[in-house]
């Protein structure tokens, strides 16, 4: 597999941000500043990810909901007895 060149970027960040980097670098927990904007990079692909993992599973949840049939009217105290009524019947 062949890898395409690094390009070299200039980025601006805060002061507080900046010494974060520093402070990651100087700790160990990272080679480079360019190896801690990877990483950012990964976990924000990783997040965006999720996201769209979850709303697909939202889209479902609501194409499950409106296949499932005409809403019915519940008492929520009745249908709360009834749920109690099932626990005790399992015992």
């Amino acid at each position: 597999m062949k890898t395409q060149p690094m390009r070299t970027l200039t980025i601006s960040l805060t002061p507080q941000q900046a010494a974060r980097l520093q402070s990651a670098v100087e700790g160990g927990g990272y080679a480079s500043d360019s190896e801690i904007v990877r990483d950012a990079l990964r976990l924000s692909e990783q997040r965006e990810e999720l996201r769209a993992l979850e709303l697909e599973h939202l889209k479902r949840a609501y194409a499950d909901g409106m296949a499932s049939g005409r809403p019915v009217e519940v008492e929520p105290a009745e249908f709360i007895r009834g749920l109690k009524a099932e626990r005790r019947a399992r015992g």
